[in-house]
């Protein structure tokens, strides 16, 4: 599903990622853990192609994301990646509907995004949120409508960067719980950074990150 070879990234004369390489398997939770500064947050988002690195490559369902032109890199993207990060980042003035449909929208897919939006949003226990706006949403809820807009393109693969980080204690294990539903009824493929113990612990592997580099 994903291989990243040697990946690289400096700030500056900083080294923040020293020559990464990471295997993840279609239908595999994993999560990333270590100390603030380790390079966590930096890897997943070039695993995401969010940052590019200095050096290496990420290769995802066999295509070399970082040897496509910009154009092609972001269809990719909203094609085949799904994001879900610690706050939201819902669109204030759409209902939560709305919400979920807007990558397929961007993708210049038709109604048919619609009927899966709904879809979504029942499984994830929001049928009567629809129409919703964000702020008449909980915390809890808001981020599950996160989660239901990260997969409405059913993507390969799907980043979540401290999705529970703004959580209390309920909601943070109700949606650990969802993460795991989605890996086991659709074979959603998860990679997981979090400071949460219980989840990381959870997952079908846990990798931790010290210096730059994956522990082995």
């Amino acid at each position: 599903m994903l291989q990243a070879h040697q990946i690289v990234r400096k700030y500056g004369t900083l080294p923040v990622l020293k020559g990464i390489d990471l295997e993840i398997t279609q239908g595999e939770l994993v999560t990333i853990v270590g100390a603030s500064g380790a390079g966590k947050s930096t890897l997943l988002h070039i695993l995401g192609t969010l940052d590019n690195p200095d050096s290496g490559k990420v290769i995802i369902k066999g295509t070399d994301v970082f040897g496509l032109k910009e154009k092609d890199l972001a269809a990719f993207r909203n094609e085949e990646i799904g994001f879900v990060f610690q706050f939201h980042h819902l669109l204030p003035e759409f209902t939560a509907l709305e919400n979920v449909c807007m990558p397929g929208f961007i993708g210049g897919k038709g109604a048919a995004i619609t009927k899966r939006a709904q879809e979504l949003l029942e499984m994830l226990g929001l049928k009567e949120r629809l129409s919703h706006l964000p702020s008449q949403l909980s915390g809890g809820e808001q981020q599950r409508v996160a989660v239901a807009r990260a997969l409405i393109n059913n993507p390969a693969i799907v980043f979540a960067d401290e999705p529970s980080g703004n959580l209390d204690s309920r909601n943070a294990e109700d949606l650990h719980q969802l993460f795991f539903k989605l890996r086991n009824e659709l074979g959603q493929t998860f990679v997981i950074v979090t400071h949460n113990e219980h989840l990381a612990n959870l997952a079908d592997r846990k990798l931790e990150m010290v210096d730059g580099g994956l522990k082995v």
